[in-house]
């Protein structure tokens, strides 16, 4: 069994549960080619606010200069919005982005040791 520890508490917990659950298992599929693990693992999706007409979603990165932001971003909106069937905005967080945020930070190696 996994313990998560360091969900974010997105607005759309509250006001759409069910919506943010599917966003959440649909950006399962966007990984980061780096590091191997999907944005949600990650602890990269910080929040979702979702409204009659459209989703917003707060995302950082792993570093300001991952050469693979830009198109993860993408990916993630465009998963988002086939999910939702709204249509969809990322904002770029300024949170930098710190192991404890992952989703269980106890399981990843990075094997740095």
């Amino acid at each position: 069994m996994t313990e998560t520890t360091n969900l974010p508490d997105w607005k759309a917990n509250s006001s759409h549960p069910e919506l943010a659950g599917k966003i959440r298992d649909a950006l399962r599929k966007v990984k980061d080619p780096e590091i191997g693990s999907d944005v949600i693992q990650l602890g990269l999706v910080r929040d979702i606010e979702i409204s009659e007409n459209n989703v917003i979603i707060t995302m950082i990165l792993t570093t300001p200069y991952c050469p693979y932001g830009p198109a993860m971003l993408e990916s993630a909106r465009r998963i988002a919005e086939e999910e939702s069937g709204k249509s969809t905005t990322i904002i770029y967080g300024s949170e930098v982005w710190d192991q404890s945020m992952m989703e269980d930070p106890t399981s990843f190696n990075w094997g740095l040791f």
